[in-house]
């Protein structure tokens, strides 16, 4: 089969759309006929892109159903019949409609290379752009928008004056910028500016893309583009979009250091609570986050086995209790049986959580496998919104950075709303004088150990909603936890929420510098230098044990 010269397809492309327009109204007195749609059954390219064209300038209700069964391979010939149409087990003619009789053996495939297939898309599509139904506009619109530049230019001009929807015509605006650009100097000058302007809007990264190509040198050093109005046009539009994208990459590290700064305070929490009350350096702490994601994964599979397929979206909400309590339930059983009789010995309690651990992991990879599960987003926590050009939001990351707000709120409702909570500060700030007036300091030690525990579990359940669920998860995320704890101050929830978030956001606008390696070591150096000057953390304990 002949193959056109690239620029003899654009020229094709462009008397297409010139011809669609211009003779239209000469074309719908003038239904179509076989001997039209014969050429496709032949070899010859260039009577193909012919037929196509005698297609396209066809009245809409026999040019659409001609194109559909282009696009699905449902058009065929019959030598005694002439081009037909296959819709399920009937065999219609493609200029009527009407059902035909033709022997099965007797039909021919057509053959159309890419070329002729964009052709054929970009048609189909420019016949529905003024289509009633605004559903069908939107998929028309999104088709083309995949390629622009074959698109009907004169449809495209048509539609963007009949179309009421802004944000359709906004598209639309796009289509058709990009058909301008495509006939480069063939188009008119204030056309082209107007194309430019139109694409430095645009939020799609490809549009720099297409205006790059305006501002290119020739191997003897002088611009491709002759016209110097459009290239300052172009350059403008460049620096335009280079803007946006600059501000879309603070504004997104801003908000990925948010979103790992709301992960490392549910891990740190409730290490921040136990490591203030008992000064215990829990290495098992990273395993309560696994637990709580597990016990998320187990909620998940009970739902998915026994409730309702309406139900499943809210499964996440029962399993905020089941993580809480489980990492809560197993945090009470090692403070009981373990840590409260290491207290003071913060060696042998390092040494001993770190054994804890690794027994956690091994009982979970006996019991769920060594391999990662998987823990699914509800409906509504999937997908995201864009917030500006360039820069989409997930729902989850949203949800994950509210969740962990309330957890604080939570948190700080307890230590300083309820008695436990009074126990506890006391406990923390002097642990004799509060066993001398009576508080009961090992039960103390016992629930709060709990508490953190389950606040961990929370953690966990929220870190199954962004990451894998592995025996390993906890591990990524205990020494961060420490590094919040010692940076914000001992026991302090202020200072925990001030060294998560502010952790994570130097993690973020440090790693597309160098790398998320290199990012920690920077981090840890700057921890380290801090606590050289203030030992105490952001914010220090108040109480007689802290003065001591």
């Amino acid at each position: 089969m002949h193959r056109p010269h690239a620029s003899w397809l654009a020229w094709l492309r462009a008397v297409l759309a010139a011809l669609l327009l211009a003779a239209a109204p000469l074309w719908a007195a003038t239904p179509l006929t076989q001997a039209d749609l014969k050429p496709l059954a032949e070899d010859d390219f260039d009577a193909k892109s012919a037929a196509l064209t005698r297609i396209t300038q066809a009245p809409p209700a026999q040019a659409e159903p001609i194109l559909k069964a282009l696009q699905d391979d449902a058009l065929q010939y019959a030598p005694s019949v002439g081009m037909v149409r296959t819709d399920g087990d009937k065999t219609l003619d493609a200029i009527t409609g009407q059902p035909v009789t033709v022997p099965a053996d007797s039909l021919e495939s057509l053959t159309l290379n890419n070329s002729l297939r964009a052709i054929v898309d970009s048609a189909a599509s420019s016949l529905l752009l003024q289509s009633a139904d605004i559903a069908v506009r939107t998929q028309a619109i999104a088709t083309l928008l995949d390629q622009p530049e074959s698109a009907s230019r004169p449809a495209v001009e048509a539609a963007r004056k009949a179309e009421a929807d802004a944000g359709l015509r906004a598209r639309l605006d796009v289509i058709w910028a990009s058909t301008v650009l495509a006939e480069g100097t063939d188009a008119a000058r204030g056309d082209r500016i107007e194309a430019i302007r139109i694409l430095a809007s645009d939020s799609n990264p490809q549009s720099r893309q297409k205006l790059a190509p305006l501002m290119e040198k020739d191997d003897a050093g002088k611009y491709r583009e002759p016209d110097e109005g459009v290239r300052v046009a172009a350059q403008q539009a460049i620096d335009q979009l280079r803007s946006g994208e600059r501000r879309a990459e603070v504004v997104g590290n801003l908000f990925a250091g948010l979103s790992l700064g709301s992960v490392l305070l549910l891990a740190a929490l409730g290490l921040a609570i136990t490591y203030g009350l008992i000064g215990v350096i829990n290495m098992a702490h990273g395993e309560f986050l696994m637990i709580g994601a597990y016990a998320t994964y187990v909620v998940q599979t009970l739902f998915r086995a026994y409730a309702p397929p309406e139900a499943f979206g809210w499964y996440l909400l029962a399993a905020l209790p089941a993580s809480f309590l489980a990492a809560g339930l197993v945090g009470f059983a090692i403070e009981r049986i373990v840590l409260r009789h290491l207290y003071g010995r913060p060696l042998e309690t390092l040494l001993a959580t770190f054994g804890i651990s690794l027994l956690l992991m091994q009982a979970v990879r006996t019991i769920f496998g060594a391999q990662n599960v998987e823990v699914a987003n509800p409906a509504w926590m999937s997908g995201g919104f864009t917030a500006m050009a360039g820069l989409v939001i997930p729902y989850n990351r949203v949800v994950i950075i509210l969740f962990a707000l309330g957890v604080v709120a939570v948190a700080w409702a307890v230590l300083n709303r309820t008695r436990l909570g009074l126990f506890v500060r006391a406990t923390t700030q002097n642990r004799t004088m509060a066993a001398c007036v009576g508080v009961r300091t090992w039960k103390v030690d016992s629930y709060a150990f709990a508490f953190g525990a389950g606040i961990a579990g929370l953690g966990g359940c929220a870190l199954s909603q962004i990451g894998n669920v592995g025996p390993d998860l906890g591990q990524a995320y205990i020494i961060d936890s420490f590094m919040v704890v010692v940076l914000g101050g001992v026991g302090q929830l202020a200072g925990t929420i001030v060294g998560a978030f502010g952790l994570g956001i130097i993690n973020k606008f440090i790693e597309p510098f160098y790398g998320a390696v290199l990012a920690k070591i920077f981090v840890l150096v700057l921890i380290v230098l801090f606590i050289q000057k203030r030992p105490q953390g952001l914010f220090a304990l108040k109480g007689r044990s802290a003065e001591a």
